[in-house]
């Protein structure tokens, strides 16, 4: 099976980190967030994958090239103008019309076994199979209503209470299986979604639309609070992901759980964690805290500063004494 990853949009809710730097290539444990996608479908099978591009698309090119470095086969659909989902699609046909194909979103991570998702599609001789999850708050991701088997039967208005009791209301994780007859639905070379154009058509002329539940780990890094978030459980062990091993230094104030690059320079006297992340070649003056925080490449925080849930860029000073809370630099 082929794949889709979906890596064209702005990333505009990690403003201004974004305006540096796509959010595929943000360092998660110290490796860009797209390599651990293609990380999870290589290891689910799947090697042919196609990624569509549009923000900043050299930087992620540059780094990934053909995919032999990651064990994949890559190539990429750049987009001059965005297409949205449904146009990335279009835009891609050629590489993924043969066969049903997978499609997924570049800011999500996941422990979903794809072959159980995919004999479910095939089980139900579904033309759209989405993966979908429980949440406390549906609302925050436009909700989905379910069936008791499965079939999906609407897409939610957020400003629609009140489902029908037959069916239950989830949320779309971003992760999706399709058959290429899809493509006939889409016109080519324009802005058009698929949660918002085709998906809903495709429900209402009643054609096999279903959704499977995810109950295991799954989270969206499209927020500042998500993005800290997601490596807080790596290095816990909610998620493994495959990293380069941390260099934690004897005889400081260590505070497991942390993830350290190398040539990192920490004075005996800062405290580093818990849960923070920092990468190559970062310095942390005296008395300098760093906590639930994620430091890029070359990043220096100042004597007595403190950086806590919060993101520093790649090569940022911190000054002395400075208090970096909830925020991103």
């Amino acid at each position: 099976m082929r794949a889709m990853i979906l890596a064209a949009g702005f990333g505009t809710r990690l403003k201004p980190l974004t305006l540096g730097l796509p959010k595929p290539m943000f360092p998660v444990l110290n490796r860009p967030l797209l390599e651990h996608t293609l990380n999870f479908l290589s290891s689910n099978g799947i090697q042919d994958i196609i990624v569509n591009v549009h923000h900043l698309p050299e930087k992620i090119v540059e780094h990934f090239g053909d995919g032999t470095d990651f064990g994949v086969h890559l190539q990429f659909s750049r987009e001059e103008e965005i297409l949205g989902t449904a146009g990335g699609l279009k835009k891609a046909q050629s590489f993924l019309e043969k066969e049903t194909f997978l499609v997924i979103n570049s800011d999500v991570l996941a422990d979903i076994d794809l072959d159980t998702v995919l004999s479910f599609h095939k089980e139900k001789n579904s033309c759209l199979t989405l993966v979908l999850r429980k949440d406390a708050e549906p609302e925050k991701y436009a909700p989905i209503e379910m069936a008791d088997d499965g079939r999906i039967t609407r897409f939610v208005n957020a400003s629609i209470k009140n489902p029908p009791a037959t069916t239950q209301r989830v949320m779309f994780t971003g992760i999706q299986i399709m058959e290429p007859e899809i493509f006939s639905r889409i016109p080519a070379g324009k802005f058009y979604g698929t949660a918002e154009d085709v998906f809903p058509t495709m429900i209402e002329e009643g054609l096999p639309v279903y959704g499977t539940l995810h109950e295991k780990y799954w989270i969206d890094m499209g927020t500042r609070e998500t993005y800290i978030q997601a490596q807080a459980d790596a290095l816990e062990g909610k998620l493994a992901l495959k990293t380069s091993p941390s260099r934690n230094p004897e005889g400081l104030l260590v505070v497991p759980p942390v993830h350290i690059g190398k040539d990192c320079e920490i004075s005996n006297s800062a405290q580093v964690g818990p849960y923070a992340v920092l990468g190559d070649g970062c310095r942390l003056g005296s008395g300098a805290v760093v906590e639930n925080s994620i430091l890029w490449a070359g990043a220096t925080i100042g004597s007595g500063a403190t950086v806590r849930n919060s993101i520093v860029g790649k090569g940022v000073a911190v000054e002395n004494n400075a208090q970096v809370v909830d925020a991103s630099s």
